[in-house]
């Protein structure tokens, strides 16, 4: 796998001659960001790699007790883990439910709602860290060659930068991939690609490429709103002389991006812009006995699968009894991850799971997926 590859050759390439194993600090973001950057930490670990993992005390993500194979520093925070899921269930029912029906005006405030109380648990967070001096002597004195962070947690690249480390940013998208464009300087002419979170394709009418325009611009104002009244001083102050979010976060020497580039629509690229969707996938195992009896069942139509991520608990039973409505009306066998209130309108040929085990449905030979939300471990009819 070659983003990988080039993770690791940075790491070797920046440690001295004379050890085989390089050390490798973590910066990681919250839930589905989490379990992408884990994948590499497991890689990492399992090639004889040191991994330190810096966390905080109200992750509901990381595992703070047992963390086999990586060390674990934990940050104490005034907040939470219960606050951090809410706003993520809030995030994620108006990206659901009311982002599509919003104009550009109304979705750009509504964003900037619910960032500016993400920030503030991210500015404690921040504070706290670069108030460790001894956490950030000790990390200096361990020689650590790389440092791989989350842009959406805030702060690792100044961390990157204090401790003088190069360092890798794991993203999937910012909103208008402001970041990516702004800070990483990475192409994106607005008039055949369309912002993320807007529902457009790269063939636009006139009208569709100046609300695209329109959007791509509120993104930026936003971003860079967010960054030079919040992020700009907060950094200055930490690094006692001028310093800026997207100034740092433009020093990234590579960008895994957790998307396959050709499921996006076409667009210019960056060479240290690495497309790494599917890092997670592994080989699959066999299914458990009443999971696989149902799978055989579904013979030449094959199977659906669908898992939601984090908005399966975000679900109205309107918008539920729609989905299980129109599962009803397709011949497949339909897997579906749902903890809610049992669907009226169920029928025989979908079943609700807490849980899935979706790397092992995808080594089924016959099957017809549909892409779970937040990853993108999903592949078409056959």
């Amino acid at each position: 796998m070659l983003p990988l590859n080039i993770l690791l050759l940075l790491t070797v390439a920046q440690a001295p001659l004379d050890v085989t194993a390089g050390k490798i600090l973590v910066w990681p973001g919250e839930f589905s960001h989490w379990l992408n950057i884990k994948v590499i930490i497991d890689e990492l670990i399992s090639r004889g790699h040191s991994v330190t993992v810096v966390t905080h005390s109200a992750t509901p993500s990381v595992k703070t007790t047992e963390h086999p194979g990586y060390n674990v520093e934990v940050i104490q925070v005034p907040y939470t883990k219960q606050h951090i899921i809410d706003i993520m269930y809030r995030f994620r029912r108006y990206w659901t439910y009311d982002l599509p029906k919003d104009n550009i005006l109304q979705a750009s405030l509504k964003l900037k709602e619910l960032t500016d109380v993400t920030m503030e648990h991210k500015t404690i967070l921040c504070r706290k860290l670069f108030a460790h001096g001894d956490l950030l002597e000790k990390w200096s004195k361990e020689k650590i060659d790389v440092l791989l962070t989350d842009p959406m947690t805030m702060c690792g690249e100044l961390l990157a930068q204090k401790l003088n480390l190069p360092f890798i940013i794991s993203l999937r998208f910012s909103f208008g991939s402001a970041a990516e464009r702004l800070c990483g300087q990475l192409p994106a002419p607005p008039s055949y690609v369309p912002g993320v979170g807007i529902k457009y394709t790269d063939h636009m009418g006139f009208l569709q490429r100046v609300k695209n325009f329109l959007y791509i611009f509120s993104q930026d104002l936003l971003f860079s709103f967010v960054a030079k009244i919040k992020w700009d001083s907060i950094y200055t102050e930490i690094m006692g002389k001028p310093t800026t979010l997207c100034e740092r976060i433009g020093k990234a020497d590579i960008w895994l991006i957790r998307t396959y580039w050709d499921f996006d629509y076409p667009r210019p690229s960056l060479p240290n812009f690495k497309f790494v969707g599917g890092l997670h996938c592994k080989p699959a195992k066999p299914l458990p006995k009443e999971l696989e009896e149902f799978v055989q069942t579904s013979g030449d139509d094959g199977i659906v699968v669908l898992s939601l991520g984090s908005m399966i608990k975000n679900l109205t039973k309107e918008r539920a009894n729609t989905i299980a409505s129109a599962l009803g009306q397709i011949p497949q066998k339909v897997l579906w991850r749902y903890t809610g209130d049992k669907p009226d309108t169920l029928t025989p040929n979908t079943r609700l799971y807490d849980w899935i085990p979706q790397n092992d449905l995808l080594g089924i030979t016959r099957k017809s997926l549909i892409p779970d939300t937040s990853e993108m471990s999903f592949v078409v009819k056959i």
